[in-house]
């Protein structure tokens, strides 16, 4: 099976509102370029990756959380990030039921990301 494919299965069998976030979330990464692509890491993480791991998320009991692997070298004036924030590597964006999902920050993010990426 794909990585995509997997990723499919993930998000079609979390029947709640993680799923659905899951989904916006991944959108959002394969809007944010086209030459971004997916992976499966770690045991069962859906994974984006261009020019190295750009995020990482997980559907968790009460969140989802999408973690950037260099988020703390990334600007935020949106304040996406919310979770992670004392690290000096990664950040972190957990969302809960009830959330409401900021895709053009997340596709800003995204996008800071990847520039980053090309960089190193």
């Amino acid at each position: 099976m794909t990585p995509t494919e997997q990723i499919d299965q993930l998000i079609a069998g979390l029947d709640d509102w993680r799923g659905e976030m899951l989904s916006q979330i991944r959108h959002c990464f394969l809007e944010a370029d086209k030459e971004v692509s997916e992976a499966w890491k770690w045991m069962g993480s859906p994974t984006w990756v261009l020019n190295g791991n750009l995020a990482v998320a997980n559907a968790h009991k009460e969140k989802v959380k999408v973690t950037f692997a260099q988020g703390a070298k990334l600007a935020d004036p949106d304040n996406l990030f919310n979770a992670g924030l004392n690290g000096n590597q990664w950040r972190a964006l957990d969302l809960s039921a009830g959330d409401k999902l900021d895709k053009p920050a997340l596709v800003a993010m995204i996008r800071r990301a990847i520039a980053y990426n090309s960089q190193k």
